[in-house]
């Protein structure tokens, strides 16, 4: 279809009163920005790229590796290695590609981050979210949430790209950057590192398209890519929140929601060169439930996705597998980081009792494993007379799942025991606290 007879305004968005920026070359490679990037880089910590060296390596060496590196940029000698590719399983069963710098290019993407990011900022669209400072996906569930049940936009298109990172086109990432920053030596490094290449299992690929997700510049070189659509639908008065590559179209009505698709899927394909998945993209409205970021967004406010909710229970079985060597309490440790931060982020739901559910159902499971470890009943009963309980106790199977519930085991094993050995406890975080996001 043809794009709107504003396009042309929308496209004026881009010399709006933003200053451009020429001599910033020698600060990406001023010696105290690659002290603080190397920090920064050391904190996300992360594997070896294809050279092996380590995080812990480099630091070892930090004053001469930071040196060559400064000396390197400052001469425009300074290249790249390839990227390491590796995959990470989808829920759906692919998998997603990523791209591992070495760590000496993580910490010069750092340092071109540090510079770039406070400069693009506020040219950014404010429903933008995603991998930029003091937001977060919560306050992109809280205007997608205002929009739909506050200002009556209630049929939504969930877009999807595919494989976004991969496919972004180098020239008009390059154009997106040059909007705002003049600076040749900038924009030659930038593309350097696009140019890098992709090694994977011992074969060198060269890459014509795409930044590596998992390169630290990546995330924000997307959103510059993006940007463009964003403010295409500003003007065109389409509201919109964008978390990364996840894409909400919010419209009052189903049929303004379907020219809003299509509007969006020709912009983006013809414009920016990207491919909207068709399967996965879809018009629902909340009597269905809104999908999005994990969460489901209805007329009664936010509950959390029951995909989320498995994927959940899958990792805690997958920490508290009967047969591995760990004691409970070793994997009441493991645990804490998982349940930590499930609840943080889905604390903005109204979860009260899913989070209640979920902590009674794990705490049988790490009684399960404490009768496994007790083996018989013997140390059961030995656990109960400990405790100041007297009398002849029933003598139950250490290996049943059912006894794991049963009042013998509350009593020897009460919510106070995994309190007491540290067990993050859901239950005591406070919920459904989506109004503290609203901007």
């Amino acid at each position: 279809m043809e794009l709107p007879c504003n396009e042309c305004t929308a496209k004026m968005f881009f010399f709006f009163m933003h200053k451009k920026w020429y001599s910033l070359y020698d600060k990406v490679y001023s010696m105290a920005n690659l002290e603080k990037s190397f920090t920064q880089v050391k904190h996300k910590g992360g594997a070896p790229g294809i050279d092996g060296q380590s995080i812990k390596a480099f630091g070892e060496n930090k004053s001469e590796e930071l040196y060559q590196l400064q000396n390197e940029l400052a001469e425009k000698r300074y290249k790249p290695q390839a990227v390491k590719r590796v995959y990470i399983p989808k829920p759906d069963g692919s998998k997603r590609p990523l791209g591992i710098p070495s760590v000496r290019d993580r910490v010069v993407q750092q340092s071109l981050l540090n510079i770039l990011q406070p400069i693009f900022e506020p040219s950014f669209h404010p429903s933008s979210y995603g991998y930029r400072p003091k937001r977060s996906a919560a306050k992109a569930v809280a205007k997608a949430e205002r929009f739909v049940n506050h200002y009556g936009l209630a049929h939504v298109v969930d877009m999807d790209l595919s494989k976004c990172f991969d496919t972004l086109d180098h020239q008009l990432i390059l154009k997106g950057v040059n909007r705002l920053v003049a600076d040749g030596s900038v924009l030659d490094l930038i593309n350097k590192m696009l140019k890098s290449g992709i090694e994977e299992a011992g074969q060198y690929k060269p890459t014509e398209v795409g930044s590596p997700q998992g390169g630290v510049i990546s995330p924000l070189l997307m959103n510059i890519y993006l940007n463009s659509f964003d403010q295409y639908m500003k003007v065109l008065g389409i509201r919109i929140v964008r978390y990364a590559d996840d894409i909400l179209i919010l419209s009052r009505t189903k049929s303004e929601a379907g020219k809003n698709r299509a509007i969006a899927k020709d912009y983006l394909e013809k414009e920016l060169h990207l491919q909207v998945n068709e399967t996965k993209t879809a018009l629902t409205d909340t009597s269905k439930g809104i999908a999005y970021l994990g969460f489901i967004i209805a007329k009664r406010g936010v509950r959390i996705n029951p995909k989320s909710k498995t994927k959940f229970k899958e990792k805690v079985r997958q920490l508290t597998r009967r047969r591995n060597s760990l004691n409970v309490e070793a994997q009441i440790l493991r645990l804490n980081q998982l349940l930590r931060g499930f609840a943080n982020y889905f604390r903005i739901a109204q979860v009260k009792s899913l989070f209640i559910e979920l902590m009674s159902w794990i705490r049988r499971r790490l009684r399960m494993n404490k009768m496994v470890e007790w083996k018989g009943w013997k140390a059961l009963h030995k656990q109960l007379r400990r405790m100041g309980y007297k009398g002849n106790f029933e003598k139950i199977s250490m290996r049943r799942w059912r006894n794991a519930g049963c009042h013998l085991i509350h009593k020897a094993l009460p919510n106070e025991w995994f309190t007491e050995r540290g067990l993050y406890d859901m239950e005591r975080v406070k919920t459904n606290i989506l109004h503290q996001y609203y901007e």
